[in-house]
């Protein structure tokens, strides 16, 4: 079944497909702004590091109890208070204005991306239970290819908005887009049965727990997946703005033309990797990632050559996201899915924390593109450490 067959045949994932693409709009549509406004306040490049890893904190922060909520609430009314709340914290950004706000923003950040993970969570527990074997891998590539659409248009827009209008006015449309994300799921007929649970939610989260500790090839592929947050150039990409090309071009254009360009490689890549890639493939797959951040750092010295190379690192990286996800998807036992997705999640946000604040702190001792040539070779690393644990 291809992509648009899933969607005609299968209502509920259609369904999931239209929420996920007005709210990850909206998740990304104001990144350039904060960004922007980090630069314009003159924040370090540690506290930019600090900002941009509370993406991913919460996410960590909250797992003990994310999966069991997942496993256990309604799942429609638990979406609408998700996006009520990413809605609310939006607005709340309209309130910084200065350094002194850094403590607001990080408060709002936790709550914001906190809802956006469980949301996150939510929706990948359900795909194996609806989807088997390809149809799953197609599923996550399809949410893949979603995600790096809404970020290819939400980053672009986001930084002509902020560079014609100003940071404010693209926080309160980012709030927006997620207002007509509530419209959405609201108006929409979604009925997933939630098993009734007797016990209490510590021994949930105790039980998840034990089996995951059981289980160690799930462990061995939560940390596979987790390797590809290794792609978080949110920092470096903004450091490169502020560093290297503000005098080329504006840098909320910079942020936002960059982060587009490789939005748009992680949209397309499927469509030409997917029929291709298996399990032996999945290590040369590594490689080229690896290849790739490599040219990159080659040639971010020239705003322009930089596109290309930021080009090829999303080429790669949606079907290594969404292979590795569903390897793990199909070893999983359903009951302990949501519990096991959100200890994932935790491990990937830990590898994007770490990359984020690695990059922060060395830009202050090392060159941008030794920095980058250092992620490359992580990612080759990684390629060796799949062939000697899964071939």
């Amino acid at each position: 079944m291809g992509y648009k067959d899933l969607l005609i045949n299968n209502k509920i994932v259609r369904d999931l497909s239209i929420i996920q693409f007005v709210a990850y709009f909206g998740a990304w549509f104001s990144n350039v702004a904060i960004y922007s406004l980090l630069v314009k306040l003159n924040a370090t490049s540690f506290i930019i590091s600090i900002v941009v890893a509370m993406n991913f904190i919460p996410a960590i922060v909250l797992t003990p109890i994310s999966g069991s909520l997942v496993d256990r609430l309604p799942l429609k009314s638990f979406m609408l208070i998700l996006l009520g709340l990413e809605l609310l914290m939006t607005l709340g950004f309209l309130t910084i204005s200065s350094l002194d706000d850094i403590i607001c923003l990080l408060v709002l950040l936790f709550i914001k991306m906190g809802s956006a993970s469980i949301f996150f969570t939510t929706e990948m527990s359900l795909l194996p239970k609806l989807l088997k074997g390809d149809d799953l891998v197609k599923a996550n590539e399809l949410h893949s290819m979603i995600w790096s659409f809404t970020f290819t248009a939400g980053m672009a827009l986001g930084g002509v908005v902020v560079d014609q209008f100003g940071i404010y006015s693209a926080f309160f449309i980012d709030a927006g887009f997620f207002f007509i994300a509530l419209i959405v799921l609201f108006n929409t007929n979604i009925q997933i049965n939630t098993t009734k649970q007797t016990q209490h939610l510590l021994q949930d989260i105790k039980d998840g727990w034990i089996y995951l500790k059981s289980q160690k090839r799930i462990l061995y592929m939560i940390f596979l997946h987790s390797s590809i947050g290794i792609t978080a150039f949110d920092t470096l990409i903004t450091l490169l703005a502020d560093y290297n090309y503000k005098y080329i071009i504006s840098v909320p254009l910079a942020i936002g033309i960059t982060n587009a360009i490789r939005a748009l490689a992680l949209m397309i890549g499927p469509f030409f990797i997917t029929n291709w890639v298996n399990d032996k493939r999945l290590f040369y797959l590594f490689i080229i990632q690896g290849l790739a951040i490599l040219l990159w750092a080659v040639l971010q010295y020239n705003f322009y050559l930089a596109l290309i190379g930021i080009f090829f690192t999303g080429f790669t990286t949606t079907t290594l996201w969404s292979y590795t996800y569903a390897m793990l998807q199909k070893e999983v036992n359903h009951k302990y899915i949501g519990r096991v997705l959100s200890y994932n999640e935790m491990a990937f946000m830990s590898s994007n924390i770490l990359t984020t604040l690695f990059i922060g702190v060395a830009a202050s001792f090392i060159s941008l593109s030794t920095i980058t040539v250092i992620l490359a070779i992580l990612f080759l690393i990684v390629a060796y450490y799949y062939k000697g644990v899964f071939l």
